[in-house]
C-alpha cells in the first residue's frame, strides 16, 4: 500500500487550472542570476557576497527539470524565492550599515537536535517558554531585517505579512496541519535561516530535487551556519538576548560544521525508534511536496530518508564517543518520555544543562505543555508500508544507533 495524498480543495483545483487570477504564476523559468538581478531592483542593493550563487542555481535548475510544480505550486515557490534573495541582500545591506552587529556576541546557544518526529517541536517550544530562553519566532527568521524591537515585537507587521506563506502549506495540503503546526509566532528552525544561504534541507523537504539534494549531501554547510549566526546577531540587535534556544533535525547533518561555529554550545538530543521516525518523516514530507505538486513518489522520499538517517544517526555515535560533542554539555531525551511527561522532561533538560530551573521556568512550561495543539501526537498515522521501506533494512542499518542510544536507556 502506497501513499496517497488528501483530495484537495475546491478553490486549489481552480488555481491549478488558472481560473484564479490572483494565483497564476510567471511562465518564465528559474533562472538564478534573472531572480537575482530582479531581488537587486527590489532592494536597492547589489550583494559583494555571491557565496549563494553556485547552490542557487542548482536549486533553481532542478526546480524546472524535477520539481513538477503545479501551476499554484510554482506561484508559491517565485515568492518563497523572491522572499530569500530579498532577505539576503537585506541582510548584507544591514550589516554595511551597522558594521558593530559583527560585534554581537551569541553566546553558549542551546540546540535541540535529533531525527525528525523525535520531539524536538515540543521540547523547543516548552524550553522556549521560559524567561531566559529566546527562541527564534517564525516571522523573525523570514524576515530578520531590520532587527525586531521589544515594544513592538508582538505587533510586528512582519508578523501578518508573512502568515500566507507560513501557512500555505497546510491550506493546500489537507490534513498537513495534524502532523506539524505553522505560524508566524511559533519558534522556527534553524533551516530556515539557513535558507538565505541556499544550503538547506528545506528545499528537500518542500520539493523533489534530487540533483539539489544530491550536492547538498556533500557539500560544505559552514557558510550556511555563518549565515545562520548573522541572522541571530541582527535578531538580537535590539532585543538584548541572555540566551538562544534553537533546534532542527538538519544539525545531525553537520554537527561538525556547527559546532565550530559555535564552540560553547550545549546540545539536546531526542531519540526514538528509527521505524517510526522513517515512516512519520516520510508522511509529513510527501504531504509537504503536495502541496506544490501533484506528482509526489512516496517510494523516493521512502529510500531518500532510510539513507539520509541511517548515516547520520550512526555517526552520531561517534560524535558523542570521542568525537565534537564528547566534551559538550548534553542531554538525551526519548520520545516515550516526552510524549507521556514532557514537563518532568524539560526539567531534566535544564538540570542537564545547569540551567537553573526557578519556579518562574516551571510554572511557563506548566502553562505552554497544556495548550492543545493541532498536531498533538496520535493525530497523525503513518506506515513503512506507506512509503516501500523495508523493516528488515530498518532494523540492520540502524543497529548501531538503536544500540547505543536506545537499548541502553
Amino acid at each position: 500500500m502506497a501513499w496517497t495524498p488528501q483530495p484537495m480543495a475546491d478553490w486549489v483545483h481552480a488555481a491549478n487550472r488558472g481560473d484564479l487570477v490572483e494565483f497564476r504564476p510567471d511562465p518564465e523559468p528559474f533562472v538564478a542570476k534573472d531572480l537575482v538581478a530582479a531581488a537587486i531592483e527590489r532592494t536597492g542593493y547589489t550583494p559583494t557576497d555571491t557565496s549563494w550563487m553556485e547552490p542557487l542555481d542548482i536549486f533553481c535548475t532542478a526546480l524546472d527539470a524535477e520539481a513538477n510544480l503545479t501551476p499554484l505550486g510554482r506561484w508559491a515557490t517565485q515568492r518563497y524565492l523572491a522572499r530569500l534573495l530579498d532577505g539576503a541582500l537585506q541582510i548584507e545591506k544591514y550589516e554595511q550599515g551597522d558594521p558593530a552587529v559583527a560585534e554581537e556576541t551569541v553566546a553558549a546557544p542551546i540546540f535541540i537536535t535529533g531525527a525528525p518526529r523525535t520531539g524536538t517541536t515540543a521540547v523547543h517550544r516548552l524550553l522556549a517558554a521560559t524567561e531566559k530562553l529566546r527562541a527564534t519566532e517564525a516571522w523573525e527568521v523570514l524576515m530578520p531585517v531590520p532587527p525586531p524591537q521589544a515594544e513592538t515585537h508582538s505587533i510586528d507587521p512582519r508578523i501578518r505579512q508573512l502568515a500566507p506563506e507560513l501557512m500555505f502549506p497546510q491550506s493546500v495540503a489537507a490534513g498537513l496541519a495534524a502532523i506539524h503546526s505553522y505560524s508566524a509566532r511559533m519558534p522556527k528552525e534553524c533551516l530556515s535561516a539557513m535558507a538565505f544561504a541556499f544550503r538547506t534541507e528545506e528545499f528537500v523537504s518542500r520539493y523533489h530535487v534530487p540533483s539539489y539534494a544530491a550536492w547538498l549531501r556533500t557539500a560544505d554547510m559552514t557558510p550556511a551556519y555563518e549565515l545562520h549566526r548573522r541572522v541571530l546577531r541582527i535578531l538580537q540587535r535590539r532585543m538584548p538576548t541572555e540566551r538562544w534556544v534553537l533546534k532542527s533535525p538538519v544539525h545531525l547533518q553537520a554537527i561538525p560544521e556547527l559546532v565550530a561555529t559555535y564552540p560553547d554550545a550545549s546540545f539536546v538530543i531526542t531519540h526514538r525508534e528509527p521505524e517510526a521516525v522513517l515512516a512519520s518523516v516520510s508522511s509529513l514530507v510527501a504531504n509537504l511536496q503536495s502541496a506544490f505538486s501533484d506528482q509526489v513518489d512516496p517510494g523516493t522520499i521512502g529510500r531518500y530518508h532510510l539513507e539520509l538517517y541511517s548515516d547520520s544517526l550512526n555517526r552520531l555515535v561517534d560524535h558523542v564517543d570521542g568525537g565534537v560533542l564528547a566534551h559538550a554539555p548534553l542531554v538525551h531525551l526519548a520520545h516515550g518520555d516526552i510524549v507521556t511527561d514532557a514537563i518532568s522532561e524539560v526539567q531534566r533538560a535544564f538540570e542537564g544543562l545547569e540551567v537553573r530551573y526557578t519556579d518562574a521556568a516551571a510554572t511557563a512550561v506548566a502553562t505552554a505543555a497544556s495548550v492543545e495543539r493541532d498536531d498533538a501526537p496520535g493525530r497523525h498515522h503513518y506506515d513503512l508500508d506507506d512509503f516501500g521501506i523495508d523493516p528488515a533494512a530498518v532494523t540492520q542499518l540502524f543497529d548501531r544507533y538503536r544500540h547505543r542510544f536506545l537499548e541502553t536507556r
